[in-house]
This record gives C-alpha cells, sequence and structure tokens, in this order.
C-alpha cells in the first residue's frame, strides 16, 4: 500500500481559459478609474514592471509536461464540457403525480425536468478518481466513503435539484408565453407618432396611385377606408378629407347601374368584365364612405368635417348614385344650430337650385320636397335660414311660349307627313326605296330618344311637370307658416317659449314677394285675408287679433302690407281688393316705429310702395300721411327722418291742395272738409281732419342738427301753392335712408366758431354779473336743483309709460282668460 501510495504522481492541472480578447476602441475607462489612477500613481508602479513573456509561458504551457500530454489532456476537456452540454439537455422526469404538466398551444402535455446532477457529479469524480488512478496506477475500489459523508453529500445534491427545477420551470412559463402577446408588446413599444407617420405617407400613396390609373388601383379604396377608421381623430379626418379628393375626381359623368342577374350569366369581353368590375368596386367603396360620414356626422367631435364632405360631394357630383342619401343629410342640417354647418348646408342647396344643369332639376325637386317635410315636422320652428334657400330658385315663365311653338311645329310636322304620303303614293311601284326611307326614320327616331335619354336637357313637359311640383312645394310651406303665425296661443305649442315665436315669417313674405305672380288665382283671395289678418295683429280695438299667438313686431307687420301691395300690383288685371287696411295700418305702424328696434330699410320700402310708387291719393288720406311723416321726422333719427321727407315732398309735389299745409292759417279754410279739427290720435287716415292744420314740424326740422335734414326741410317749406307743376324728386325713400345711413356712420356735427364764441362770451359775461352779488352760490344750487328735477320728471315719465306697457299686457292676458272660460262654460251647457 505504501509503495503504491508513494508512486502516486501530482495531479497535473491546466491552466484556465483565457478571457475573450478585446479591442482597445471597446474598452471603456470611467472618470473615476482614471482620476484614482492619477492620483494613486506609486501603488501603480508595479505595472511596468511585470514580466509579461514568463506570465504568458506560464499560462499557455503547463510545466514539466511533454506537449502530446498536454493535446490529450485539451481534447479531454472539451469531450467533458460536450457530455456536460448533453446532460444538462437530458433531465430526470418527475414523476406525473407529484407535478402537473402544462399544455401548450399545439395541444401537446410537457411534463416538469429535473437536471441529473447527482449522475453529472458522480461522473466527474469518477473520471477524477480514474484519472487519477490510472496516473498513479491504483484501484478505485481501495478508497471509500463514510455513511455520514454520503448522507450529507445526498442532501445537498436534493437541494440543488430543487433550486434547479424551480429555475427550469420559470424558464418554461417564459417560453410558453404567446406569439399574440409577444406582438402586443413590440406594437405598444412603437410610439404612436411612428404609427401615425406611417399611416399618413400611406394614404398619400394609396391616394397618388388612385388618382393616377383608378381602374388599376380600384382596390386601395377597401385599404383607404380601413385607415378611416383608426381611433385618432387627426388619421380619421385625413383619410375622410383623402377619399374626398379621390371621389370627386374619379366618380364618373353619369350613374352607374349595375348588371343583372341574366346579364351576368351572359358572356361578355374581357374590356366589359373590367368596367363592370370597376364600377361595382367604385361605388360599393362610395357606398360604405357614405355611409361612414352619415354615421360620424352625429358625433360632435367629426361634425363639421363629415358635413363639409358630404356638402362638398353633394355639390360636385349630384348626378352620381345615393344623391338621396347625401341630400337627406344636407337637409337635416340645414337648420343646426351650428352656423358654420348651417351655412354650408345653405349654400350647398342654394348651388343645386342654381345650377340644375348637373342633375336635370331633379335634386331640387327632391331637395323643396324635403324641406318642405322638415318645415310640418318642426312646426315651423326652424331657423330662418331654412327656407330662404327658396330666394335661389328660379322658373321658367316661357314654358307656355315653347308648348305653343311645339304644337306649331306639329302642326307643320303633320303637313309634311301628308305631302310625304302623296309623294309615297306617287312613288308606290319602287318598294325598295320606301323600306329604306322608313328603315330611315325608324334609326333616326330610335337615335334621338338615345340622344334625348343621354343628355341632361330634359323634355319641355318634364320640365313643366318638375317645375309644378316645385311651386306646390314652396307655397306649401309659404302658406303653412302663415297659418302657423295666425294660431292662437293656446294651440302654438305645447312649450310656452315656442308659443307666439315666428322665425320663418320674414323668409315666408320675402318668399311671397318674389313668386307672387305664379300663385294660382283661386289662392288669392285666401292670401290677402292672410296678410290683412297679420298686418292687423295687435292693433284692434275689438280685441279679435287677441287670439293671434303674439303680437306680431312692427317689420312683420310692414313687410305684410308690403306683399299685400305686390301682389296686387303683379295681378292688377285679375284683383279687385280694397287696400284701404293696409293704409290704415301703415298709418298706425309710422308710429309705432322705434329707429333701434325695427328696422328702417322696410320701413322705408313701404313708404315707396305703397305711397310714392301707387297712383293719386285721396286728399284726406294725402294729408293725413303728410302731418304723420312731418310728426314722426321730429323724433327720429337722421336716416328715417330724410325717407319720411322724401315721402312727405313727394305727396306734396303729387296733391296740389294739400300744400296748404304749408301756410300759416290753422283751419285750412274750404280745404278742410267736414272734420274741422285736427284728431292726432285718430286710427283711420281719412277721419284724421289733417288738412284743418299746420306743418309747423318743418320749421323745427329746419333746425336739424343733420345738415341733409335741415335743407331737405327747408326746401320743403318754401314750396308755393300757386305753382301748379309737378317736379318729382328722382330720389325714392330707400335711396335717401341707405345713403344717410351710410354717411351717418363717419358723420359728426360740426360747430359754428363764431356763434360758440358768442355764447361763451355770454356766458362769462353772465357769470361775471353773477359774482358781483353775494349769493353766487344760492344761483348754482338753483340751477342743480332744476336740472335734477327735470331728470327725475323725465324718468318717472319713462317708469310710468314701462308700468302702462306692463299693465296692458296684463289686461291683455287676463281678458284673453276670461274669453276662454266664458268659451269653455258655451260649450259645457251645449253638450249638456
Amino acid at each position: 500500500m505504501g509503495k503504491k501510495m508513494g508512486k502516486k504522481r501530482q495531479k497535473i492541472v491546466l491552466p484556465p481559459e483565457l478571457p475573450p480578447e478585446i479591442p482597445d476602441e471597446a474598452v471603456e475607462v470611467s472618470d473615476e478609474d482614471v482620476q484614482f489612477v492619477s492620483e494613486n500613481q506609486e501603488y501603480t508602479g508595479f505595472m511596468s514592471n511585470l514580466d509579461t513573456k514568463t506570465i504568458n509561458k506560464q499560462v499557455t504551457r503547463v510545466a514539466d509536461v511533454k506537449e502530446d500530454e498536454l493535446e490529450s489532456l485539451y481534447e479531454r476537456r472539451l469531450k467533458k464540457k460536450a457530455l456536460d452540454k448533453e446532460t444538462e439537455k437530458q433531465g430526470l422526469e418527475v414523476d406525473p403525480v407529484d407535478a402537473l404538466p402544462v399544455k401548450t398551444l399545439d395541444g401537446k402535455l410537457h411534463y416538469r425536468t429535473v437536471p441529473k446532477a447527482t449522475q453529472k457529479s458522480e461522473n466527474e469524480d469518477k473520471d477524477e478518481d480514474n484519472t487519477n488512478n490510472k496516473d498513479a496506477g491504483t484501484d478505485a475500489s481501495v478508497v471509500k466513503r463514510t455513511k455520514a459523508e454520503k448522507r450529507a453529500q445526498l442532501k445537498k445534491m436534493r437541494k440543488e435539484a430543487k433550486k434547479h427545477s424551480k429555475e427550469v420551470a420559470a424558464v418554461e412559463d417564459v417560453e410558453q408565453i404567446p406569439h399574440a402577446e409577444v406582438l402586443d408588446e413590440v406594437r405598444k413599444d412603437m410610439t404612436a407618432e411612428e404609427a401615425n407617420e406611417k399611416k399618413k405617407f400611406r394614404l398619400a400613396e394609396l391616394g397618388t396611385a388612385l388618382l393616377t390609373d383608378p381602374e388599376l388601383n380600384i382596390k386601395s379604396l377597401k385599404e383607404m377606408l380601413e385607415i378611416s377608421k383608426d381611433g385618432d381623430r387627426d388619421i380619421v379626418v385625413l383619410a375622410l378629407k383623402s377619399l374626398l379628393a379621390v371621389f370627386r375626381d374619379i366618380i364618373p359623368g353619369y350613374r352607374i347601374r349595375l348588371p343583372t342577374e341574366k346579364e351576368q350569366e351572359m358572356k361578355v369581353s374581357k374590356a366589359v368584365k373590367k368596367m363592370r368590375f370597376y364600377e361595382s368596386t367604385l361605388l360599393s367603396a362610395y357606398k360604405a364612405y357614405i355611409q361612414k360620414l352619415i354615421a360620424i356626422e352625429k358625433q360632435d367631435v367629426y361634425k363639421r368635417v363629415a358635413v363639409r364632405c358630404i356638402c362638398t360631394l353633394l355639390e360636385a357630383v349630384p348626378h352620381f348614385n345615393l344623391r338621396e342619401n347625401l341630400l337627406a343629410a344636407v337637409i337635416r342640417n340645414i337648420s343646426s344650430e351650428d352656423d358654420i354647418s348651417r351655412k354650408l348646408c345653405c349654400a350647398t342647396v342654394k348651388s343645386l337650385f342654381i345650377n340644375e344643369g348637373k342633375h336635370g332639376g331633379e335634386a331640387t325637386v327632391e331637395a323643396v320636397q324635403m324641406i318642405a317635410d322638415l318645415a310640418k315636422a318642426h312646426d315651423c320652428q326652424l331657423h330662418p335660414d331654412s327656407i330662404e334657400v327658396f330666394m335661389s330658385l328660379t322658373f321658367d315663365e316661357d314654358l307656355g311660349k315653347h308648348e305653343a311653338q311645339d304644337a306649331n311645329s306639329k302642326f307643320k310636322s303633320k303637313n309634311a307627313k301628308r305631302k310625304n304620303l302623296k309623294e309615297q303614293k306617287v312613288l308606290a311601284a319602287n318598294e325598295r326605296k320606301r323600306t329604306r326611307k322608313e328603315m330611315m326614320s325608324k334609326t333616326l327616331e330610335e337615335v334621338t330618344a338615345e340622344l334625348k335619354a343621354a343628355s341632361l336637357a330634359t323634355d319641355v313637359t318634364e320640365r313643366r311637370r318638375m317645375q309644378t311640383d316645385v311651386l306646390s312645394a314652396v307655397f306649401e310651406t309659404y302658406f303653412r307658416v302663415l297659418k302657423h303665425a295666425l294660431k292662437p296661443r293656446s294651440e302654438s305649442g305645447s312649450s310656452p317659449e315656442l308659443a307666439g315665436s315666428h322665425p320663418l315669417l320674414t323668409p315666408c313674405l320675402n318668399g311671397i314677394g318674389k313668386f307672387c305672380q305664379l300663385i294660382d288665382l283661386d289662392f288669392m283671395s285666401d292670401l290677402m285675408n292672410f296678410l290683412r289678418k297679420l298686418a292687423r295683429s295687435g292693433n284692434d280695438s275689438d280685441g279679435s287679433s287677441k287670439d293671434v299667438s303674439a303680437c306680431m313686431t312692427v317689420s312683420e307687420r310692414l313687410q305684410c302690407c308690403i306683399v299685400a301691395f305686390r301682389v296686387m300690383r303683379n295681378n292688377l288685371n285679375a284683383l279687385n281688393v280694397d287696400l284701404q287696411d293696409f293704409f290704415i295700418q301703415l298709418y298706425n305702424l309710422i308710429i309705432e316705429y322705434r329707429p333701434g328696434r325695427d328696422n328702417g330699410e322696410i320701413l322705408a320700402e313701404a313708404l315707396k310702395i305703397m305711397l310714392c310708387d301707387d297712383r293719386q291719393h285721396d286728399m284726406q288720406r294725402a294729408a293725413a300721411f303728410i302731418k304723420r311723416l312731418a310728426t314722426f321726422s321730429l323724433y327720429s333719427g337722421s336716416a328715417e327722418a330724410m325717407a319720411a321727407l322724401v315721402t312727405l315732398k313727394h305727396l306734396l309735389q303729387k296733391n296740389v291742395k294739400c300744400r296748404n299745409l304749408l301756410e300759416n292759417d290753422a283751419g285750412g279754410g274750404s280745404v278742410s272738409g267736414a272734420i274741422a279739427k285736427y284728431q292726432p290720435y285718430a286710427t283711420d287716415p281719412n277721419l284724421s281732419g289733417a288738412l284743418a292744420s299746420v306743418l309747423w314740424e318743418l320749421n323745427l326740422l329746419s333746425k336739424h342738427y343733420h345738415p341733409a335734414v335741415s335743407t331737405l326741410a327747408s326746401n320743403i317749406s318754401m314750396l308755393s301753392t300757386s305753382d301748379n307743376q309737378i317736379h318729382l324728386s328722382n330720389k325714392s325713400p330707400q335711396q335717401a335712408f341707405k345713403e344717410l345711413s351710410l354717411e351717418q356712420e363717419s358723420f359728426s356735427v360740426k360747430v359754428d366758431p363764431k356763434n360758440s364764441n358768442a355764447k361763451r362770451e355770454k356766458r362769462n359775461a353772465s357769470l361775471k354779473h353773477n359774482s358781483m352779488g353775494p349769493d353766487l352760490d344760492l344761483t348754482v344750487q338753483v340751477d342743480e336743483n332744476a336740472v335734477k328735477s327735470k331728470l327725475s320728471e323725465h324718468y318717472s315719465l319713462l317708469h310710468d309709460i314701462a308700468e302702462n306697457e306692463r299693465l296692458r299686457r296684463e289686461l291683455a292676458e287676463t281678458t284673453l282668460s276670461l274669453n276662454l272660460h266664458e268659451q269653455y262654460k258655451k260649450q259645457r251647457k251645449r253638450t249638456k
């Protein structure tokens, strides 16, 4: 034993593996290391004295060992590493009872495994012992371990196995993450800006490709529609606008008709198949785009963008398919609370009415009927712009003339046919020529029919039919608005806020005034009765107007009078209506007018149409209006006063006997008539007795602050009663009002320096005279008290006027309720 142990040779240990070579550029040295080395240079001196050659020899080779043995040792090391890797892969399978399996996405079961650490350690020990024994020349069975050492080694091995099993399970769980989750994590890592930029570039590429060759790249529309479903607002808006530009450019100038089942079964050429595929794809994408716009139009975020796209499409391609859907969306927003959306829709509808050549008039009929239905559904509670678009309609009044010309042409064609028949009888022998002529006539008829169908120019009968449909819808809306304005307050609406509001009345009256020559004569009497009741609203002494939903404004009542005179003038030969009621309403409305509250242009228009453009007036009526206009000029603005004075001058020039009002003697003399005293509060101008008064207002108006008003007033007062010549002024009340209202914006009162200096000297002299006396303070105090008393009287008067108006309003409401109660009692008695 001892000899054998003595012969044992020392174990050869191979040098460790060298670290991987790293280039000098990849080595990073921190600033702290550099600072440490620079501060402690005395401790780093040994680095320069190192013998690198001997160190390299010691590391690269083993002392006292031959090169062949050293190579074999290196080969053994490599083999052991390869075996270790294989044994790590091959694990010891755990019993299925001890651990649950894991089911992968493929459906396979994988049990948790434990590496064979025990075998590995034993194999290593055995190899080492074998090598040592081989080197020493002894048996491995001689050396044995004790039981305590074996137990400790087993415990250690079990602990290492448990740790290793936990690590392997964690690695397996990480490896079993689904592929979709990994992709989601990668997508989340990408920033939103990069994704949006990619989508924008993609939209630009698809749009340019479609514009360059739409037939080849028609499938790109679906991808653009998919991008428009993105969650980002900017991407959605950009996609919608890009699709709008593409559709505007590639939509053809005709309606697409999809082939029927029989046509699809027929054999066609490749070009026809290609065209059918292009048209069907385009139509399906266009339909999806319109549905997308209508869906997001209800969202506040995309409403303006969607409405703009819808309006642009309808204005650009009104002839194309799905026009009804676009038109319904536009009419639905024509009374929107959003000003931008409402103005866009109104402008689109007006362009449809003006440019009827694009759609042949069919879109006009549909739009007018939809607006009429909208007014009916909302009980005339819409924005005024919704029916103001009717003012852009144009009607051809010469359709009857065209029909007469067509009748003449038909008559001539009949005569020509008769002549042709005679010729045919003469040439009956030549049958070939006759058949050839018949064929030519048939082909010509077919060609003309196809040309009419292809061209947008409709036939005269079709145009007349569409025009009658449009007129019936328009006047149906207008008469519905008039009836709604005459409804009692109890029937005007469910909510008290809507009761008495007439937003559509002003555009309705404007439209009736424009198209009154197209109204049927059977409805003229009803129209005049409506206008008479509306003009009389809130101004009847018998209380009949209290049933009206609310008192109309002065401007609306003036407009009713204007419309009545226009209707009468356009149908002068067919109507015989007394307009005395409208003159009475104008006479009373002149006093009720307030400059800041009511519209001065409407007043000037009423004065022009009713007083200046009309024929010779009655002398009493003309004198009453002259006196009323002179009184009105005293308290109104400069523009309204100018319009009133122009009308007054016109009346004086047309009615020579009314110039007696310019004289100084009151009473009127022989021209005063049956009424000897002027009645300023009379409601009827014929009963006012204005000829018994004097135009003393012109004297005050000649000192008006505005030079134009003062000059005109002084010129009127210089008119002579003996001059029977009529010199009518060329300026109308409307022109005078507009000119002075424009001048009033930049007008400033001019002060004469001489007069101002004289007034200043007088005031200084009075102050000096008062300063001579002892009671200067008393005089000043008396002046202040006088001013205060005058101001208090003025404001108390205004307060009394407001209180009086409030009491009158309450009295009207109470009387209305009493009348309703009495009617209810009568109905109850009748039922009993």
